[in-house]
């Protein structure tokens, strides 16, 4: 009886799987994180009065770059724990697009390599650079 090797090589459907995966999970951890930062929120500031909306307040800017962020995370804060699920979310798309980037890098496609590297940038830029119209 012979003893065929079978090569393990990456398919298209394997990549499919992974991403839809990715996407998943990233959307459900998202939900997670933002559901617990709110519950916390509601147990620290439920039984406070009730706000007055005929002036809007926006959010400090604490909770409005990464290192505030990061910072209320790690301290317990639930605006900080709010905001790190919302990142989450956001870091999720692009999550994918690398994860394809990989994925037409092993298939060697250099088409979709440059086309993904191209959206890759556009959706960094427009992330990080903070242009706002």
């Amino acid at each position: 009886m012979k003893t065929e090797k079978v090569k393990k090589h990456t398919t298209d459907y394997d990549i499919e799987q992974l991403v839809g995966r990715l996407l998943r999970v990233g959307v459900i951890t998202a939900s997670c994180i933002v559901f617990i930062g709110g519950l916390i929120y509601l147990i620290k500031m439920g039984a406070d009065p009730m706000p007055s909306y005929a002036q809007f307040k926006g959010e400090s800017a604490g909770f409005t770059t990464f290192e505030g962020i990061f910072s209320g995370l790690l301290s317990g804060h639930a605006k900080g724990i709010v905001q790190f699920g919302v990142l989450v979310l956001i870091a999720t798309p692009i999550m994918r697009i690398i994860l394809s980037l990989i994925g037409f890098t092993l298939e060697k496609d250099k088409l979709y390599i440059v086309i993904t590297l191209i959206v890759l940038c556009v959706m960094l830029v427009s992330t990080l650079g903070g242009f706002a119209g």
